[in-house]
C-alpha cells in the first residue's frame, strides 16, 4: 500500500526536521514547506493526504494559506498556533482547519492526531446504511460524498464526521462533550466552541438558511440534534 504524504509548512527547520522524523518513523512520507507560498505550490504538486500548517508563516500567513487551500480542495488541515487563546484557534477552525495543536507540542500527540484525522478520512462505513437520506440531502457513507438538491457540497473530513453522527440518530439531541468524543475521539482536548465553530461552518453548507437551520437544530443548554423532518 502506498505510504500516506504529509506535508508540514513550518518556518523554524528545527521543528520541521523533528516531525519529519517522528512521521517518517511512524511510515509517512512527508514533504516540507517553510513559507505561505510554498506551501501552496508543493500541496498543488504533491496533492498531501494531510497538511500540518502553522499560523506565523513569512510571506503568507497560515489563515491564507488555509483560505486558499479549502477552496481547492477538501484536504484535511492540522494547524500549529504559538497563540493559545480560545479566539485564536476558533479562527483556523472557522476557515475550515479540521483540528489544531498549540506550540509547543509533543511529537508524539501530533502524530496521535495525524492518525486520528486520517482515520476519519479513511473510516470505512460502519454498521448502517451506506446511504443516509433525508428531504434534500443525501449523505454517502461509502465515498464520503455529500449531495444537497442533488448538488455535490464538499465537506471537510471533520465536517462530514459531524454531520454523520448527527444524521444517523435523528432526534437525538446531543451534547457538545458528545460530540467532540465522537467526531474527535477520546484523545482530543478541545473545547467545547471547537464543536460550534464546525456546526457553524457546516450549516452554511447544507442549510438553504443557515440562521434558520432545518437539518442541524440547536437544543438549548444541550447541544445539537439532527432534524429527520
Amino acid at each position: 500500500m502506498a505510504k500516506r504524504k504529509i506535508l508540514i509548512v513550518d518556518d523554524n527547520p528545527k521543528i520541521v526536521e523533528l516531525v519529519r522524523l517522528y512521521l517518517e518513523k511512524d511510515g509517512y512520507r512527508v514533504f516540507v514547506a517553510y513559507d505561505g507560498l510554498e506551501a501552496l505550490e508543493v500541496a498543488r504538486q504533491k496533492q498531501p493526504d494531510l497538511i500540518v500548517l502553522d499560523l506565523l508563516l513569512p510571506g503568507m500567513d497560515g489563515l491564507d494559506v488555509c483560505r486558499i487551500l479549502r477552496a481547492e480542495s477538501e484536504v484535511p488541515i492540522i494547524m500549529l498556533t504559538a497563540k493559545s487563546t480560545e479566539e485564536d484557534k476558533l479562527v483556523g477552525l472557522e476557515l475550515g482547519a479540521d483540528d489544531y495543536l498549540t506550540k509547543p507540542f509533543s511529537p508524539r500527540e501530533l502524530v496521535a492526531r495525524i492518525r486520528a484525522v486520517l482515520r476519519r478520512v479513511g473510516k470505512e462505513a460502519a454498521q448502517g446504511p451506506a446511504e443516509l437520506r433525508f428531504a434534500d440531502l443525501l449523505i454517502d457513507r461509502r465515498s464520503h460524498e455529500v449531495q444537497v438538491r442533488g448538488e455535490p457540497v464538499h465537506l471537510t473530513p471533520t465536517e462530514f464526521r459531524l454531520l454523520e453522527v448527527l444524521a444517523r440518530e435523528p432526534g437525538r439531541a446531543f451534547t457538545r462533550l458528545e460530540l467532540l468524543d465522537r467526531v474527535f475521539g477520546y484523545d482530543f482536548e478541545g473545547f467545547e466552541r471547537t464543536v460550534d465553530v464546525h456546526i457553524k461552518n457546516l450549516r452554511k453548507k447544507i442549510e438553504p438558511d443557515p440562521k434558520e437551520p432545518t437539518h442541524i437544530k440547536t437544543v438549548y443548554g444541550v447541544g445539537y440534534k439532527f432534524n429527520e423532518d
